[in-house]
């Protein structure tokens, strides 16, 4: 009965029914990221949709070659808004970005609680791959660590601007998103691209993070988490989500957690026994996958991040 709840909870609080889901609410706007040129970049493409996959019901919108990234806002009524600010990082095995399954229902979710919340469209594969500047990250990885270590500061920067505290600033992330999400949590001290303005005088560390089913945080060789996560006593508290049954293995996040912990910053890991992977928000059958929202939604708010709820 409590899955039930959940479930119609959400879809009451989206305003969707199962027929319309994957139709997600107009962004209320939409941000560049850059004035001009992304770095290393020749042109400014927002990206192609994907014919939408005929077995998938309901549906989910994939967004790829994206050169022009750029944030999509969602804002909760005035009233409701907290200064919280989470910036959403989709999955998409860096192929594309699943703008919607796990990026503007995530968006409804958190508004739902009172945060501000920006869905990063950030840069994706191209037909040609190029070769990256840092070799140690993991393949593919650099470009949206680009655009997510500039979406923080540009947040920050402009804090003022959407109502946000400039001190509650955090990120979430799914599958390669939540892998970019875990660099852009751990490697703030130093740019991953040259600075050009003055945002990127501002700080890119997030204030805190949820990393959801992340994607190869672990060394395939050495089977250690991966060392260009530099995880100190100064890295942001994080909450991760994962399934014992992920092909995308949960070792990444109990690696990750333990780090965490041997460093005394507070944190929180759940491990689900059946889920699978890219679920976002939405329910899987026969698995309680789909209430991670609910330990998402106690943790934000024991940390004040989130408005008060109410219990069952």
């Amino acid at each position: 009965m409590r899955r039930f709840n959940n479930t119609w909870l959400f879809l009451l609080m989206a305003g969707m029914s199962f027929s319309s889901l994957a139709e997600a609410r107009e962004p209320d706007a939409v941000i560049d990221l850059w004035e001009q040129n992304a770095p290393g970049e020749t042109t400014r493409e927002t990206g192609v949709k994907l014919e939408r996959r005929a077995n998938e019901n309901p549906s989910a919108t994939r967004i790829k070659e994206i050169t022009r990234p750029q944030l999509h806002l969602f804002q909760p009524p005035a009233e409701k808004r907290n200064g919280t600010a989470v910036l959403i990082f989709p999955g998409g095995a860096y192929n594309y970005v699943v703008a919607d399954k796990e990026g503007s229902e995530t968006a409804e979710w958190l508004n739902s609680l009172g945060i501000t919340a920006f869905v990063a469209h950030y840069r994706t594969k191209e037909p040609k791959p190029r070769a990256q500047t840092d070799a140690k990250l993991p393949p593919y990885s650099e470009r949206p660590l680009q655009d997510g270590q500039r979406a923080v500061s540009l947040v920050r920067k402009r804090a003022a601007e959407w109502g946000i505290k400039p001190d509650q600033i955090g990120v979430i992330g799914f599958s390669a998103g939540g892998q970019a999400a875990a660099l852009i949590t751990t490697r703030f001290n130093e740019r991953a691209y040259e600075a050009k303005d003055d945002v990127d005088q501002v700080s890119c560390r997030p204030d805190f993070s949820l990393l959801i089913y992340p994607w190869r945080l672990v060394d395939e060789k050495t089977g250690e988490l991966n060392e260009v996560l530099t995880i100190n006593k100064t890295t942001p508290p994080t909450l991760m989500i994962h399934a014992h049954n992920d092909h995308a293995t949960p070792i990444s996040s109990i690696l990750f957690y333990t780090a965490l912990k041997k460093n005394g910053v507070p944190s929180e890991l759940h491990i689900y026994e059946n889920g699978g992977h890219g679920y976002g928000m939405r329910s899987v059958d026969d698995s309680y996958v789909d209430t991670w929202p609910d330990r998402a939604g106690d943790w934000l708010r024991q940390h004040s991040l989130a408005n008060p709820g109410t219990k069952d």
